[in-house]
């Protein structure tokens, strides 16, 4: 074999190993369509057991506007029943009596805004309360973190306890113990959010760089030692944001869990619900909608500043 022909052949690509290739290829190929469509056919199962169960495909009995009663389907006959309730909520509001209207709307502003304050300070307490709990908790909780596996199965099953009761459960019973007020509102939500945040901080906890803790071990450190200077630090600016994002969360949970008398606005709600002041209730979602939107411009900033984005933009 001339050096020219030797070259050629081993400049050509071994024709078995293309057909191989090719043969792998198509076979993998067909391996992710048939688990593609098993899967889709699983997903589109449970969609349709699920909504079976959540009575999606159930039909009932109306009364039509001539008075006949008829079948149907129970989404279709709901919907303007909804469209008929929010109607009900919003109040008749014209240019000409603008300043009365809006009077008459929220009639009760005074009351609500001193609500809505202690509101905010029942999520504001009960954020401090679940932060410092979930921030203890969530070290002990981390798989890279824990001192042994019995630290770590007593930290996770107590979080998983804390945040899988509802806060509404919680403050029933906290009512129960401590009366009606929002000392039962705080309890409630701080023990509800320590088991959300103190989740999300250990997920953090173990997508950290190990090194830095193994350097503090290796020059004498403690496991306190350790979180403190090679922990902490990395974990601190993601604490940050899933902390203002639960306050967030909180005063949502604060101005709802007053319906059980947990303090707050919720309280408003139930009586307004009992009485049917469907225009009062409209007042209240205003109320708290506008402070959620300002919460959350706040707490964005705040966040941006926290971790350098507020120099850059």
């Amino acid at each position: 074999m001339t050096l020219q022909a030797t070259a050629e052949h081993k400049a050509s690509p071994d024709m078995s190993s293309i057909d191989k290739f090719e043969e792998d290829f198509a076979a993998n190929r067909k391996r992710m369509r048939l688990s593609w469509a098993l899967g889709s056919l699983i997903f589109i199962a449970l969609f349709m057991l699920t909504a079976w169960i959540g009575d999606f495909f159930k039909y009932t009995q109306v009364t039509t506007p001539s008075g006949a009663r008829e079948w149907q389907w129970i989404i279709s006959s709901g919907l303007p029943r909804l469209g008929e309730y929010i109607v009900q909520t919003l109040p008749d509001i014209s240019w000409a009596t603008f300043g009365a209207d809006m009077s008459t709307w929220f009639w009760r502003w005074p009351v609500w805004m001193m609500l809505l304050l202690e509101t905010i300070l029942i999520a504001f307490m009960a954020t401090i309360l679940g932060v410092v709990g979930g921030f203890i908790l969530s070290f002990p909780a981390s798989r890279n973190l824990t001192p042994n596996k019995w630290v770590l199965w007593v930290s996770r099953r107590y979080l998983e306890f804390a945040r899988t009761v509802p806060e509404l459960v919680w403050a029933l019973i906290f009512v129960f113990c401590f009366s009606v007020g929002p000392m039962a509102g705080v309890l409630a939500i701080a023990l509800h959010a320590t088991g959300s945040l103190g989740k999300l901080y250990s997920e953090v906890n173990e997508n950290i760089d190990m090194r830095p803790l193994e350097g503090v071990k290796a020059a004498g450190g403690s496991w306190f030692d350790q979180i403190r200077y090679g922990a902490v630090p990395q974990v601190l600016p993601n604490i940050i944001s899933y902390t203002l994002l639960r306050f967030e969360i909180n005063v949502r949970a604060s101005s709802i869990i007053g319906y059980v008398g947990a303090g707050g606005l919720g309280q408003e709600f139930r009586t307004a619900m009992s009485f049917q002041e469907y225009t009062d209730l409209s007042a209240l979602f205003v109320i708290i909608f506008f402070t959620v939107v300002v919460i959350d411009y706040l707490s964005e900033k705040l966040r941006h500043r926290v971790i350098g984005m507020g120099e850059r933009t």
